[in-house]
This record gives C-alpha cells, sequence and structure tokens, in this order.
C-alpha cells in the first residue's frame, strides 16, 4: 500500500533528540546499573482505571487519570507532564491509544528511547489537524536529518487512534489503526551516516510538552507551528491516552541481533 510522506527538516530532527534524555549513557560513562526488563512476554496497561500501581513513574510532572484515562495538561510555558516505563524491552511491539493535544507550540510524544539513546518516535503537533511524525535515532546521532517523517491522520488532536511500533532486529514499521504507514529496514537505516538503526533495549515514554516556547531556537518554534498561547489564565491544552500495549519478543529472536 502505498503512502503519502512529507519530509522533515532540521528543526524536527534537532527537537525530537533535545526533548529526550539519558541518566547514565553506557557508550559514556562506565558503571551504569543494569536496567530491569519486561518481565512477562506480554503487558496492557487501561489507564481509565486509575493511575498505574507499578511499572511507570513520573518524570516531569504528573497526569491525572479519569474514566478518559490518563490526561496530560498543560497551562503554563515549562510543564510537560511525562510518564516512562519502569521496564525495557529488546525489540518488540509497542501500541497506545491517544488524542493528541491541540494547538500550535504544543508536541504530544510516545517515544521508546535507549539509555544510549536510540530512540524511535511518534510525535503530534498541535497545529497540524491531518498529520502525525514518525522519526528515530541510532546512538544519539544527529549528522543528518532525513529520518523524521509525516503522514496524514485524520485530526489526531480531536480523535483517538491507536498508534503502533514494530520493532525487530530487521526493521521498524509504524502503524495507525492497525494499518503499516512506513518500514525503515536495518540496511536502510544503516546507510544514513552510520550506526543508526536502533538496537539497545528501551523504555517507554509519554509526554505532553511546550516547543513553542521563548529562549528556543526560531527553527524549533516554526516545527511547532509557532510559540503557544497562554493569553488566557483559563487556557490549558491536554494529550489524553486510553491504554499501552506491550510485546516483547521471545528470546530465540535476540539470537539474530546484530552487535555493533
Amino acid at each position: 500500500m502505498h503512502f503519502q510522506t512529507l519530509a522533515l527538516g532540521l528543526a524536527a530532527a534537532a527537537v525530537s533528540s533535545a526533548q529526550t534524555w539519558s541518566a547514565c549513557d553506557p557508550t559514556k560513562k562506565a558503571g551504569c546499573p543494569t536496567k530491569p526488563a519486561l518481565p512477562t512476554e506480554e503487558y496492557a496497561i487501561d489507564f481509565k482505571k486509575g493511575a498505574p500501581s507499578q511499572g511507570w513513574f513520573n518524570s516531569t510532572g504528573a497526569p491525572t487519570y479519569g474514566p478518559n484515562g490518563a490526561t496530560f495538561t498543560i497551562k503554563k510555558v515549562g510543564d510537560g507532564p511525562t510518564i516512562q516505563s519502569n521496564f525495557y524491552i529488546f525489540f518488540g511491539y509497542v501500541e497506545i491509544k491517544l488524542r493528541a493535544a491541540p494547538s500550535k507550540g504544543i508536541v504530544s510524544t510516545m517515544v521508546m528511547q535507549s539509555d544510549n539513546l536510540d530512540e524511535i518516535d511518534w510525535e503530534f503537533i498541535g497545529s497540524d489537524t491531518g498529520h502525525g511524525q514518525t522519526n528515530f535515532f541510532g546512538k544519539g546521532n544527529t549528522t543528518t536529518y532525513d529520518r523524521g517523517w509525516a503522514y496524514p491522520i485524520t485530526t489526531p488532536a480531536s480523535v483517538y487512534h491507536t498508534y503502533a511500533v514494530d520493532w525487530t532486529a530487521e526493521k521498524i514499521t509504524w502503524f495507525v489503526n492497525g494499518a503499516p504507514i512506513r518500514t525503515v529496514k536495518y540496511g536502510d537505516a544503516s546507510a544514513l551516516g552510520g550506526k543508526n538503526f536502533p538496537q539497545t533495549p528501551m523504555n517507554i515514554r509519554i509526554r505532553n510538552w511546550v516547543a513553542g516556547t521563548p529562549g528556543n531556537a526560531q527553527g524549533v518554534i516554526n516545527w511547532a507551528g509557532g510559540l503557544a498561547d497562554f493569553s488566557n489564565a483559563n487556557t490549558k491544552y491536554e494529550m489524553m491516552v486510553e491504554y499501552v500495549k506491550v510485546k516483547k519478543l521471545q528470546p530465540l529472536w535476540l539470537l539474530q541481533v546484530r552487535r555493533q
């Protein structure tokens, strides 16, 4: 099936890299602690049932929970409610049901990232009412900026859609509502400036944040659709998440991992 794609520019790649972080990058520092793996082959969390009792922590700010799921609310510059999984997967499938936050300057994300700064992204610009964006990085490499793409999606800031990533040693495939919309093969990624295929254990991060804020680079602000508007004291921008599902690959598949 053919899907129309729109290439993203330097600002998008740069801001994707900037919004993520590693507490201890083992490629730069010795003695990083061992990270816990997902203890089961399949995992699901229904946020409509309330806050998770284990498996996740609030890394910056905190969502609220109710019958619509987890609500990630932004009321002012500097807000960026984020939850992050305690567990890691080494190849697998991640699915999220999400309604993005509206308005220029606001970015809703589901990011998979390793401590080595391997990264796979779903991102939604609040002012873009017809697209979602996919991206990936290998070891934090930003020497090229041709990995991000935008895809037509019907009103992502007003309608819930399911978004997924299937990540194996051979390829990454992004899905919208069960349909594959992009595939990057190992060889394709490696051709983009070096060791760019994500291939180290990742956790999951879900975040709503303000990219369009004074002080950010103009390219970042332009990517976000402009400065976020907080002129009304009652303004709030909400990203909603109903659930997350995770499947890790069977251990046999890990024998096929390409080591770099």
